[in-house]
């Protein structure tokens, strides 16, 4: 059975992650790609699903003996494990080298006091646990290979490696001030077999490639650490030869253990541009910036009318959607799903982050192709004939279209980012008709989407459910975060969409989303409440709840994507991308750090004027000078 999804560390490559247990269990990999099948799928299925354990053999008691302690090398993704035993200490030292030409992970075992007996299991299963290699001794007995169809893996140690019930074992004793290597390689089966590494130099890079790349991280202050160990989470889930940055590396880690809400998170959503383009500027990070804008402009590049709402990590399209029935999933979480049938729901925000994104981008200065402005006015154009239509949403429902209110919000983000990005950078459009349209969608979000007998923006037009996208009100621009309405929104959604402190997006058991109610409180919702107390002044507030928040995080600094309050546990995709871009600019915003350049970015006034006591009118706050652009914004995906 898997650990507890809080007891896992990622360790990367740029090509894809690993995750390892406190136990020294690495349960989870794909290779070569973060959205390959995966060769270890212990984490969603038994240990016979495939792992590669090494830990301290067990007493005689037959009780394993935990991890003291465990932690990432400093600024980087290496992650050391601490075995304390009666009669010694042994380190394990897990990382990913950045490719030289084959993927490999890199084990090695060093005793540090004593002498401790340790034990190594090799569980290979490719293809999601389904298929047992063909296991066989290398040439030059330096280890083994394992084939089964397009894939190998080589597996290299100076131990003794035996076969066992078809996994490969080895027992060992470390001594003090020894270390014994495990260099594992991947290649395609047709390929020759990759070649030896000294493990020792392949440390040395790895360790010199993180520490040089944090070193770049210009954010400092009170939590300038966890936003640098977010920063570099964020960059290990960024798929290097193209820049996308998956949700999360790992597919159907319930919402809700035992429970049907499990997704493939492999994939790279254009919701989450925005907030992850303006983390990385904010943090210094403008090459990764650079990279991910570039990816962004290339998936959504051709016909408006075919633009989705996530793309695979090369701008692939087609993500077809089917179970891996014969994996147990995580705590009997079934189904486990490959792939993810959302791709080709409509859901209008999405028009709103793309316009949003490209537009920071130009004000951050990012180099742009002369197409990119011809490309986003068609996508208006193409927002301008549905903006109107019902849709699936933020959260990717599975009951139905219906006419969200956040969606039309964001419908009006795309036409007033392109109608500023006109204005500021002398592009042409149809700039008047634009305004015309921005008037519009603003007034019908405020005479449908807010309920003056609750005293709320509501999650659908006409409704009186709650929605925590509605937080994002004045992140977006959509109002002044002290408009009475947003107050009044703010102040219901942390009276009832909160469970001991913490955010839900919606009650389940209210919304009609196609699937049986439960779920746990959404981290980066959570966020996105600190943010709101923020920007009201309300300082003090937004820090308990920051602080709370950070409290979450693993040993390691990692959070998934809920959290469950009636388990006390992480609970959802992990590491999830999206509650790490919001943990950095939550602690960027308290610590005002880039304030400057958010402002600019965004279209924030330096000192907005407050809001009367009557509600504005649509036309002054599309078209007036109190503007406020999307400091904090960002969402998670769902169905």
């Amino acid at each position: 059975m898997a650990s507890k999804i809080e007891d896992y560390a990622l360790i990367g490559d740029g090509h894809t992650a690993a995750l390892v247990s406190k136990d020294g269990s690495i349960d989870w990999l794909c290779w070569p790609r973060f959205d390959s099948g995966a060769c270890f799928a212990g984490l969603l299925g038994e240990p016979e699903h495939g792992r590669w354990q090494i830990a301290p053999t067990p007493g005689a008691d037959g009780v394993p003996v935990k991890a003291s302690r465990r932690y990432y090398q400093s600024d980087t993704l290496v992650l050391e494990t601490v075995f304390t035993t009666p009669t010694g200490t042994v380190h394990l030292t897990d990382f990913m080298p950045m490719r030289n030409g084959w993927p490999e992970l890199i084990r090695l075992v060093t005793g540090k006091s004593g002498t401790v007996d340790m034990s190594m299991e090799l569980v290979l299963r490719f293809d999601y646990g389904h298929s047992v290699p063909w296991v066989s001794q290398l040439d030059d007995a330096s280890g083994i290979q394992a084939v089964a169809g397009p894939d190998r893996v080589v597996l290299r140690t100076p131990l003794q490696l035996t076969g066992q019930d078809l996994h490969t074992e080895a027992t060992f004793t470390v001594r003090e001030g020894e270390t014994i290597p495990f260099v594992m390689a991947y290649a395609p089966s047709h390929q020759r077999v990759p070649p030896a590494t000294n493990p020792h130099s392949a440390l040395a890079r790895t360790q010199t490639f993180w520490r040089d790349w944090a070193s770049r991280c210009t954010v400092s202050g009170k939590w300038a650490e966890q936003v640098k160990r977010s920063l570099i989470t964020l960059k290990a889930l960024a798929y290097e030869p193209t820049g996308g940055i998956v949700a999360a590396p790992t597919t159907s880690l319930p919402e809700k253990a035992g429970g049907p809400r499990n997704w493939d998170y492999r994939f790279c959503w254009l919701r989450d541009a925005t907030i992850t383009l303006l983390a990385l500027m904010r943090g210094g990070y403008y090459e990764e910036a650079a990279a991910w804008r570039a990816w962004l402009s290339r998936a959504v590049a051709g016909s408006p009318d075919q633009l989705q709402i996530m793309y695979g990590i090369g701008g692939e399209r087609r993500l077809p959607e089917w179970e891996v029935d014969w994996l147990p999933g995580y705590e009997g979480s079934k189904p486990v799903r490959v792939g993810n049938g959302a791709v080709d729901q409509l859901q209008l925000d999405v028009f709103g982050e793309v316009m949003s994104a490209l537009h920071v981008a130009r004000i951050g200065g990012l180099p742009t192709d002369a197409s990119a402005w011809a490309v986003e006015c068609a996508l208006v154009e193409r927002l301008v004939a549905v903006w109107d239509q019902p849709d699936e949403g933020i959260w990717e429902v599975r009951g139905g279209r219906q006419y969200f209110t956040f969606s039309r919000v964001m419908a009006w983000v795309a036409l007033d980012r392109a109608i500023r990005s006109a204005e500021e950078f002398n592009l042409e459009g149809p700039i008047e008709s634009w305004r015309t349209l921005r008037a519009v969608i603003h007034a019908d979000v405020c005479a449908k989407g807010y309920n003056a007998k609750i005293g709320s923006f509501v999650q659908v037009y006409g409704g009186e459910a709650l929605d925590a996208s509605l937080l994002l009100l004045a992140s977006v621009g959509f109002l002044p975060p002290d408009d009475p309405r947003v107050v009044s929104t703010v102040e219901l959604i942390a009276k009832e969409l909160t469970v001991d402190g913490l955010v839900q997006r919606y009650r389940t058991e209210e919304t009609a989303d196609g699937l049986p109610p439960g779920e746990g409180t959404f981290l980066a919702c959570s966020f996105w409440l600190a943010d709101s107390y923020h920007q009201q002044g309300r300082d003090a507030e937004a820090t308990e709840l920051f602080e709370r928040l950070l409290g979450l995080c693993n040993d390691v600094g990692l959070l998934a994507e809920e959290y469950d309050t009636e388990a006390g546990c992480l609970i959802g995709n992990f590491p999830q991308a999206f509650s790490h871009v919001a943990l950095a600019h939550t602690a960027m915003n308290l610590m005002k750090h880039g304030e400057v350049f958010l402002r600019a970015a965004t279209g924030q006034p330096e000192n907005p004027a407050p809001a009367s006591d009557a509600a504005p009118a649509a036309e002054s706050v599309t078209d007036g000078d109190d503007r406020h652009g999307v400091a904090g914004m960002g969402s998670s995906r769902h169905q």
